[in-house]
């Protein structure tokens, strides 16, 4: 490479760090803290140098992936995750490679739930969880919709359930119907993203639940690219490899029952103009229905268990626009095959699994998980809630969440899908 070639490419590089420096320390959300507050992140090792051989747009972008790097790994200690440390590789299912579709390729799977072995101690139980899901997104032969894209062909738009905060390099992935408006609330806590309130909230249960769900009150990665525009997607992956990744699921089936019970069976005005009115009209063959939820539920028209579950399997459902979050699939809410999540909680175990992500992020002295509830939607009931829906429409509803059953570690609900 010839001189001026040379001095244009570091002049280049040279103004891309002046503009990476001045979007690190005047970002005036709290982003400037990033560098200082890795000390949860994972240890990382920098990849290899571009060689002279190499496109210098390709280079360009590799030293700046490197350098955003080095801004992140400043103060960065060992990994507070060390259970990983002690995880075996994924085993195979059942001894014997997985072959055919999805519905074959868990055919032979234990479907017992993995995590519910008494002798587990929660980082085994962790372990446990993460190989399973490393284990199927690995695998050829399990095969959903979009698992093979790429982090960079995920939307932004698609990215909004991500929860950032810089303070202490977490991000949370929150899944409706899965304890989310108080995780929402511990983020707040975290990040301190209502400072400018001036009110320094400390319990999580003081925060207001109008700010809880409030898009502004929260830094997710969709907000990004409108901050720093074409170099939004380098920051969220060097997030995303040295951040602590988590989300919370629960049983796919228990958590549609508890999404109809919240926003079908108890009057909610914006659900039921916007969900409510077109399923009774397509498939109650109401054609005139009151205006208010109110007036429709001292009518008796309430949307039917059954309804709900014509509507989701109902093709031009999803032609007018995605699942609502309440009960879109996990998977595509939390892309857990493009992102490493670092912590799998579930419902199930939420008291256990919160306690422990709370100590491995070592905020557990200040910072408590609200009490759960005990109303909640139980597993058990599945077979009550499922018994007047056609066996056919059962088994579809199976396929249409199964990647998130398998995913997940979750039973196959075998005494719903037979006569």
């Amino acid at each position: 490479m010839t001189k001026p070639r040379l001095f244009r490419l570091w002049l280049a590089l040279g103004s891309v760090f002046m503009i990476l420096l001045i979007i690190v320390y005047w970002d005036n959300v709290g982003t400037a803290h990033f560098y200082l507050h890795t000390a949860v992140s994972r240890p990382h090792s920098p990849g290899p140098l571009p060689t002279s051989g190499q496109d210098p747009e390709k280079a360009l972008a590799a030293d700046v992936d490197e350098f955003l790097e080095k801004l992140l790994s400043a103060g960065t200690k060992q990994n507070i995750l060390a259970s990983k440390k002690t995880e075996q590789p994924a085993p195979s299912v059942s001894g014997r490679p997985v072959l055919g579709n999805m519905e074959e390729s868990v055919r032979g799977y234990d479907w017992s739930p993995r995590d519910s072995q008494q002798n587990l101690d929660p980082a085994e139980r962790q372990a446990e969880r993460r190989s399973v899901l490393r284990e199927f997104c690995a695998n050829a032969s399990f095969v959903f919709p979009a698992k093979e894209r790429s982090f960079d062909d995920i939307p932004n738009y698609e990215l909004n359930h991500l929860i950032v905060d810089d303070r202490h390099g977490v991000i949370y992935c929150y899944v409706p119907k899965v304890a989310c408006t108080n995780w929402k609330r511990v983020m707040i806590v975290l990040s301190e993203s209502l400072l400018d309130q001036g009110v320094p909230y400390r319990d999580p249960l003081d925060i207001p639940r109008e700010y809880v769900h409030n898009t502004s009150t929260h830094l997710t990665f969709n907000k990004f690219w409108r901050r720093y525009g074409k170099f939004s997607r380098h920051l969220m992956k060097i997030k995303l490899k040295k951040y602590t990744k988590f989300l919370f699921v629960r049983d796919p089936f228990v958590r549609l029952i508890s999404a109809f019970r919240s926003k079908f069976e108890l009057e909610n005005e914006e659900f039921y103009r916007k969900f409510a009115v077109p399923m009774l009209q397509m498939y109650s063959n109401h054609t005139s229905l009151p205006a208010s939820v109110s007036e429709a539920f001292s009518a008796g028209l309430k949307v039917s268990f059954s309804n709900f579950i014509q509507y989701l399997l109902d093709p031009h459902t999803e032609k007018l626009g995605p699942f609502n979050e309440h009960w879109r699939q996990v998977h595509r809410l939390c892309h857990p095959c493009q992102i490493d999540y670092d912590f799998v909680g579930k419902l199930e175990t939420l008291d256990q699994d919160a306690a422990q992500l709370l100590r491995l992020l070592k905020v557990d002295k200040n910072l408590h998980f609200p009490p759960s509830y005990r109303n909640r939607t139980a597993s058990s009931w599945e077979e009550d809630w499922f018994a007047k829906i056609p066996l056919a429409w059962r088994q579809q509803l199976y396929k249409l969440y199964e990647a998130d059953f398998v995913l997940f570690g979750y039973p196959k609900p075998e005494n719903l899908l037979r006569d």
